[in-house]
């Protein structure tokens, strides 16, 4: 069997010698780039191994200055926070103590309307328009005022302490979330690349919804807290405001009070005068009364004297007409009888006409002591009356110490303590 023999390329030696060359070079080439790979993958690990130990070193820092800005804010806030507790302890108390000096003053109007009320029990010429009366009407304007000052100041107390809460639970808010902020920083913080809680996580680069610059994070601390501070500056002012309204209605009400019991105790020390002049008077005119009853009785017994003389003389005249004759004659006996006669009766006529007068003036005495009577049962009504008003102003004398108290004046209950031993 014939062999067949297959036609080859054939090179030439330079072929050969070129070929060496270029694998030779080829292979040199690859060494160095790869050489040059290595250096540089060498130096790109050592200087990201150094990068990424910085960029802990100072996340680690911006961790701890941000931990230290957190705990600066939240101590603020704190003190911020402790002060609104104070501030709005202090002005509810001041609140509860207008309250009750509002509450209180129901008592001195009661107390004013009822001396008003009483003294319209006032009779005949005394219900007159006094300066007791102008003052009660006074002291009644003077309490109303002061009510209105308090109720204000009230209402103000209650609308600062709305203010105040509102700051205060915007502060709150806030401290909570400081709160949770640093823990979450503080944790971070303590997370070391041993941590067992690291992994990966989805897009942590991501933009939360509602972020914030560190400016309006800081901006928005400081206005709770120059809000907070705004606010308790305000609720100091009232309630400097409202100690001072207290005072200066305790020292109104106090003067006008005493302007009031002043004029009662004037009142009826005039009233007094007045019935003691009355009594005088009385006693005056009762024995003058009593002196005119007896001339009237002797008047009367003296015109009863003289009946007989008269009819003595009228018969002694009536008999001598009988006489005869010429002896009928106009003699001394018988112008002594007339004028005798004449003036019997003349004198009977003084007589009764003086009876008549004294009789007049025994009336008109009567009915002056009458009306010295009246007089004097309205000064004793009035009298009674202005003394019953200002022991019913006792009640404004009584300061309570307790709420007890308090309700037993505002009830008008008033209990002795017991003397008894438990």
């Amino acid at each position: 069997m014939a062999s067949h023999v297959k036609n080859a390329v054939r090179y030439q030696p330079a072929d050969w010698f070129t070929s060496n060359y270029t694998i030779s070079t080829n292979a040199e080439r690859q060494r160095e780039a790869s050489f040059q790979t290595r250096q540089e993958a060498r130096f790109l690990s050592n200087e990201t191994d150094s990068k990424t130990k910085w960029d802990q070193y100072d996340n680690n820092t911006r961790l701890a200055d941000r931990v230290d800005e957190i705990r600066k804010w939240k101590e603020i806030l704190e003190k911020s926070l402790a002060d609104l507790d104070k501030e709005i302890a202090d002005l509810t108390e001041a609140k509860d103590l207008t309250e009750i000096s509002l509450q209180e003053k129901e008592v001195p109007l009661d107390v004013c309307i009822e001396n008003l009320t009483t003294r319209e029990g006032r009779q005949s010429i005394d219900l007159v328009q006094d300066e007791v009366e102008h003052q009660l009407h006074k002291e009644m304007e003077v309490i109303n005022k002061i009510k209105e000052k308090l109720q204000q100041k009230v209402d103000e107390s209650f609308e600062q302490l709305c203010l105040l809460q509102e700051a205060r639970q915007q502060v709150l808010l806030d401290l909570q979330d400081k709160n949770i902020a640093l823990g979450i920083d503080i944790d971070q913080y303590n997370l070391t690349e041993n941590s067992p809680g690291i992994s990966y996580k989805p897009n942590p680069t991501r933009v939360p919804k509602g972020s914030t610059t560190p400016q309006q994070w800081e901006d928005f601390s400081r206005y709770n807290k120059e809000r907070a501070d705004a606010e308790m500056r305000s609720s100091t002012r009232l309630r400097e405001a409202i100690h001072h309204t207290l005072q200066e209605c305790d020292n109104d009400l106090e003067a006008q009070k005493l302007g009031t019991e002043y004029a009662f105790r004037k009142r009826i020390h005039e009233t007094e005068r007045a019935k003691k002049e009355l009594e005088w008077q009385k006693a005056n005119t009762e024995k003058e009364i009593a002196e005119m009853e007896e001339d009237i009785r002797n008047l009367e017994q003296k015109i009863r004297d003289k009946i007989n003389p008269t009819k003595l003389a009228q018969t002694r005249l009536e008999n001598r007409t009988y006489r005869p004759n010429v002896e009928l004659c106009r003699d001394e006996p018988q112008y002594g009888l007339t004028d005798e006669v004449k003036q019997l009766a003349a004198t009977k006529a003084a007589l009764e006409e003086k009876l008549r007068q004294a009789q007049h003036g025994l009336d008109c005495l009567q009915k002056q002591l009458q009306r010295i009577k009246d007089d004097l049962d309205v000064k004793n009504n009035s009298l009674m009356l202005d003394n019953r008003c200002m022991a019913s102003r006792e009640k404004l004398n009584v300061r309570p110490k307790t709420a007890t108290d308090n309700n037993r004046v505002l009830t008008g209950i008033h209990r002795e303590r017991s003397m008894y031993l438990a």
